[in-house]
């Protein structure tokens, strides 16, 4: 057993593009590549040949992204052969997953450099169908979305645990009281952060542009709406219940775009070059699904508990944002400055494309520590069927 620690030395994304929109041509596995081509020209010492493994997230896989996406990614990239590649499915959280599972790689010993990050096209996820048990069944066959959300649910599951994600989040709000009034204010101060971040350039180095085989090139995330005001997002109707809290605008959209996180050993800042980033925790939390919005509260605390450290001593959080109300009620449970939560935008502005966002909102605090000079961050997102994923980072610029 190793006592290595793992380092992010690079992150990458692409933008997050609308549903159908700027990027709704480019297939999941081609996003991929792309990211993959990113942040390997971050490092250009690095022979490609010595990754010891690719470990992608992706959340759906019933479509251009099946038969193992970080594979296929890898290859359609350029990379050697010889470098082997993983897909893991653990939904929203697939892409932190990935990182996850890659440090671990490295605190063992078992590997040296491992890409990590994630994928999800939601416009392009397709319609499927459940086979028939026996040919030519007389009644009709329903085509399902795989977008988001249940789908084919055994019957045996309990109603409660497969309301939809909506359902779920009403119900928090319910149970912590908290207001559509907290919600749009929430919503709106994600795409005010995130034009400004835009507008400074703290993305500029982070998020590599796309250009389709037709259409324009997309550099920026198209969800971002800088005119979002409480007062806009207040005229939106709900969209779960009639008497709902919960609008398009306090939500995450639906979207497309990938992520990549470079992970490596000490030894390998020899190559690298110094890193952004130490992983110093790591928690997993899990609870009834219809109460997946509020997992990353236990997971986070358990991520700190590893690391060593208290809430006192977190300086930035990045929670991907599904929803304003789950965010709210994370927020509100941990001890900390709402201030130092999303100081570049959020999931509501900046998009939610599943596997992807683990990465983002990773490679994204490593930069924000930085930046800011903080030393311990915290990422953490839910995660649908109830669970939760954490991540404590530690800026080694400040480690001292």
């Amino acid at each position: 057993m190793s006592d290595e620690s793992a380092y992010v030395y690079a992150a990458r994304r692409t933008p997050f593009g609308k549903f159908n929109g700027g990027l709704a041509d480019v297939r999941p596995d081609d996003l991929a590549a792309h990211v993959i081509r990113a942040v390997l020209a971050d490092v250009p010492d690095l022979d490609p040949a010595t990754i010891d493994d690719v470990v992608w997230g992706n959340a759906n896989g019933a479509g251009e992204e099946n038969r193992n996406v970080g594979r296929m990614a890898a290859l359609l990239a350029g990379l050697p052969t010889s470098v082997s590649g993983t897909t893991i499915n653990r939904l929203c959280g697939s892409g932190l997953d990935a990182a996850m599972m890659a440090s671990r790689q490295i605190e063992t010993g078992d590997a040296d450099i491992v890409l990590t990050g994630g994928v999800e096209s939601m416009t392009r996820a397709p319609w499927v169908l459940p086979k028939p048990s026996r040919a030519y069944p007389a009644r009709d066959v329903t085509a399902v979305s795989t977008t988001l959300g249940w789908r084919l649910v055994n019957p045996a599951m309990p109603k409660e645990w497969t309301v939809s994600l909506g359902e779920g989040n009403e119900q928090l709000q319910e149970r912590f009281g908290i207001s559509r009034e907290r919600q749009d204010a929430f919503a709106a101060r994600s795409h005010q952060l995130a034009q400004s971040a835009w507008e400074s350039g703290f993305y500029d180095d982070l998020v590599s542009s796309v250009t389709p085989a037709k259409g324009d090139a997309v550099v920026r995330d198209e969800s971002i709406r800088p005119t979002s005001t409480v007062e806009v997002l207040s005229g939106l109707k709900p969209a779960f219940r009639p008497d709902g809290t919960i609008t398009a605008g306090n939500a995450s959209p639906l979207n497309d775009g990938a992520s990549a996180v470079l992970l490596g050993s000490e030894a390998a800042s020899k190559t690298l070059g110094d890193p952004a980033a130490r992983i110093v925790g790591r928690g997993i939390m899990a609870l009834e699904p219809q109460s997946f919005g509020y997992a990353p509260v236990e997971a986070a605390n358990r991520a700190l508990a590893r690391a060593g450290i208290g809430w006192d001593q977190v300086g930035r959080v990045e929670l991907n944002e599904a929803f304003a109300v789950q965010s709210l009620a994370c927020v509100d449970a941990w001890p900390i400055d709402p201030e130092i939560v999303n100081t570049r935008g959020g999931a509501i502005a900046i998009g939610h494309p599943l596997g992807a966002s683990g990465g983002r909102i990773l490679g994204t605090l490593a930069k924000v520590l930085r930046e800011d000079k903080q030393r311990y961050g915290v990422a953490a997102i839910c995660i649908g069927v109830g669970q939760g994923l954490a991540v404590v980072l530690e800026n080694p610029e400040v480690s001292s």
